[in-house]
């Protein structure tokens, strides 16, 4: 049961702050921010590192007591940590549109393919701050299966637009400046969701 509450937090939050870049971005953008097979391949690849959480380990403080379905819980988790991923999504707008010029529908594959590779490992990485109200791999440490998925999709994520697969999904491989540029935002990602996670937990309650 705690693992599936796990699974429904991360696929409402990640899905909510989604909505919000798309349609923001969608707005404001002569081209689309990311084509439909390339978001295809990048929920297809997220569902596969989802796969282990059924083998993953529940914190102690969860298993002292029967627990129940919280629909509110799981409300305020999505309205609160959704958005965060929407902040970064628009830093990494921003940063192909600006700082690598993919600004026009004659770049508009340079910057795609740096949304697809922010928002796949952007989410992928997530679920280990998700996954427990502590925070992870210090004080709570997920299973190897977890690890494994989660670390084999984000290399897969940063390699697709270096392959064969990439002239398909009409995408192209980036410039390696944008890698350091892309370690600062799921860095500050991470950071800012662990707090707000803590928050939530701190106001409301360990659910």
């Amino acid at each position: 049961f705690g693992n599936i509450i796990k699974y429904i937090k991360m696929g409402s939050s990640s899905n909510f702050g989604n909505t919000f870049s798309i349609v923001g971005s969608s707005l404001i953008l002569p081209f689309l921010p990311m084509l439909p097979v390339q978001m295809l391949i990048q929920n297809l690849l997220y569902d596969f590192s989802q796969t282990a959480i059924p083998f993953d380990r529940v914190d102690e403080e969860y298993l002292a007591q029967p627990r129940r379905w919280e629909i509110g819980d799981i409300g305020r988790f999505m309205l609160f940590i959704g958005p965060i991923s929407s902040i970064f999504d628009y830093a990494t707008f921003a940063l192909m549109w600006f700082v690598f010029a993919a600004n026009s529908p004659a770049k508009q594959s340079l910057f795609q393919s740096g949304w697809f590779v922010e928002g796949l490992l952007s989410q992928t990485l997530i679920v280990h701050v998700i996954r427990t109200n502590k925070i992870p791999f210090i004080q709570s440490r997920p299973t190897w299966p977890l690890v494994v998925t989660t670390s084999l999709i984000m290399a897969a994520g940063i390699i697709i637009p270096f392959s064969p697969i990439a002239k398909a999904a009409k995408m192209e491989a980036l410039p390696l400046a944008f890698f350091g540029w892309l370690a600062l935002i799921l860095l500050g990602y991470a950071f800012l969701t662990q707090m707000m996670k803590s928050w939530v937990v701190k106001k409301y309650g360990f659910r």
